[in-house]
């Protein structure tokens, strides 16, 4: 990259918000200019602590010519109507997931970034690690042989030992409990995983503390072919989890079920015998490759597919989960 990104941070409400801000200041090719947040107070108190200023006016701020780009951490409901002021100005745009509630939301998001110049990617972490990278050469060498049935969970103790803030309870901010959020990434891998848009799905959501929105979710996707994958997400779990299973014709594969460790038994392996896999490297990060796009003047068109992919499929979970039925996909 030829000069220094000058990137503010858009919202303080998401978790990750204070993650993105120290990524842009340890990297050596962007810098921190300033901090906007709709809550005046909450954006006062994060400037504070990162040492740059706060600009309390979201306009002024995106007309800056000394801003070059943004990461966004705002409420998802906020998603939207923020992005769209960024990328109207020409700002690259590096966001939290889910990138808008709605698939239309979504297009328009990134009609409007194309329209402008703006790179803009979503945070999808769990694609470039090195689990997700080895399962799927695995997948692609056939070990697997023709996948007919997955399962991706992710957990953590959030809402047992009171460390994930209260407004994550918020369905109107939020728009979902445990599913919208930490769900994502066992929804996005999955779709990864099988490499195409479900027909169905059903869900069913609980809630252990009694909050609005769910904090403990099991979703279903049925494909075409007739595979089934099931994606999980919790905030009531001790310990936290990250668990991933994969079965097909072939083979089998499980990572996370008591250790950290990826074990597959194949038929085109050793057909009797689990074997440890040594991972693959990772790849290189969501914000690396945000990075990489606009020092090329990429489009990162595979992560805004995904994005997009992923809003769909939780829409559906959470349509099916508050209706009781199960919820059709259109056709790709």
């Amino acid at each position: 990259m030829t000069r220094t990104l000058s990137v503010a941070v858009l919202g303080f409400w998401h978790v990750h918000a204070a993650d993105y801000a120290k990524a842009v200041r340890e990297h050596p090719d962007t810098s921190l200019a300033a901090v906007w947040d709709p809550d005046a107070e909450r954006g006062r108190h994060a400037a504070a602590d990162l040492g740059v200023p706060f600009v309390a006016d979201l306009d002024e701020l995106l007309a800056r010519g000394d801003i070059d780009a943004v990461t966004v951490t705002t409420a998802t409901n906020e998603h939207h109507d923020v992005m769209m002021k960024a990328a109207s100005h020409g700002k690259h745009i590096f966001t939290e997931k889910l990138l808008a509630p709605s698939v239309d939301e979504c297009e328009e998001i990134l009609a409007c970034a194309r329209r402008n110049g703006a790179v803009l990617v979503v945070s999808l972490p769990r694609l470039t690690e090195s689990t997700t990278i080895t399962a799927r050469r695995l997948i692609a060498d056939g070990a697997l042989g023709d996948l007919t049935y997955g399962r991706v969970r992710m957990a953590h103790d959030g809402w047992i030992h009171d460390w994930l803030p209260e407004r994550f309870a918020d369905r109107t901010a939020a728009i979902g409990g445990a599913l919208s959020d930490l769900g994502c990434h066992p929804a996005y891998l999955t779709q990864l995983f099988f490499g195409a848009r479900p027909d169905a799905v059903t869900a069913q959501y609980s809630s252990v503390t009694g909050r609005e929105v769910e904090d403990n979710a099991v979703a279903t996707s049925r494909y075409g072919n007739g595979a089934l994958a099931v994606f999980e997400a919790s905030f009531v779990t001790t310990p936290g989890a990250f668990a991933l299973e994969l079965r097909g014709t072939e083979g089998a594969l499980l990572y996370g079920f008591g250790d950290e460790r990826m074990r597959v038994k194949s038929s085109r392996l050793d057909p009797d015998a689990w074997q440890e896999v040594t991972l693959d490297p990772a790849a290189a990060s969501p914000f690396e490759q945000w990075l990489e796009h606009i020092a090329a003047g990429t489009t990162p068109t595979e992560n805004q597919r995904a994005a997009v992919e992923l809003t769909r499929l939780i829409v559906a979970a959470n349509e099916a989960a508050a209706t009781g039925t199960t919820v059709s996909l259109p056709p790709e």
